[in-house]
């Protein structure tokens, strides 16, 4: 196995069956290297959103084979990939999924809290430290609906990344922010790429943003064209 690649999906098929049966990703095959930055794009109805899901384990329903820095998931547990997934991948949505009578700090420590791996005080720590970096120290005690929207996504992003994924998925991360927050949440993923070597696979609309990336994936009709 190349050490160098991060993601490797060969020969994905993806059928959905209501209303009626309909081939949605078509032999689909994608490597991504380690501190790659990739965007997804395409139409709606492209397949990249649900290729999005099977690359991170949350949907099993499959054909083909899927492996994450060199283990294959494909045919694991639910409860197996959902422990990988807290370990190995961080999820930035376009909606940020805080919960919002928490505090901001509260939020960002709750994955790790789950993986169980640190003390208490060495999450807070390192919670704090991702804030630090994302400029929202200032906000930690806060509750998470008293921000704006940015701070808002740029607070999911310092979850994302509590756990030191090597990979970081986003959906349409940047959908419900302007052109400043946007570049600010695009710096902060490059950020990422060059001084962590995380590697990021998102969809994106927006072109600008895809067009900064490494590599951008063009999806058509359930394939990459």
């Amino acid at each position: 196995m190349n050490n160098d690649i991060a993601l490797k999906a060969d020969h994905i098929v993806k059928y959905f069956y209501e209303p009626q049966q309909f081939q949605v990703l078509k032999e689909v095959s994608i490597e991504v290297k380690k501190g790659e930055f990739v965007s997804l794009t395409g139409k709606s109805g492209s397949g990249k959103s649900t290729l999005l899901y099977i690359l991170s384990t949350m949907d099993t329903s499959y054909e083909g084979s899927l492996s994450i820095n060199g283990g294959i998931l494909t045919g694991k547990s639910q409860n197996e990939l959902a422990a990988f997934r807290n370990e190995h991948i961080g999820f930035v949505f376009q909606f940020h999924y805080l919960l919002t009578d928490f505090s901001v700090i509260d939020n960002v420590m709750l994955p790790a809290l789950k993986l169980n791996k640190k003390s208490k005080a060495e999450i807070e720590e390192k919670a704090y430290q991702n804030l630090k970096m994302l400029g929202l120290e200032d906000q930690a005690l806060k509750l998470a609906s008293k921000l704006s929207g940015g701070q808002q996504q740029r607070v999911a992003i310092a979850r994302a990344l509590i756990n030191d994924p090597s990979v970081i998925m986003g959906d349409e991360p940047t959908g419900n922010l302007d052109s400043k927050n946007t570049d600010i949440v695009f710096d902060i993923f490059r950020e990422l790429t060059l001084t962590r070597h995380q590697t990021i696979i998102t969809v994106t609309h927006d072109d600008d943003f895809a067009g900064k990336s490494d590599r951008i994936i063009q999806m058509s009709d359930g394939l990459i064209i």
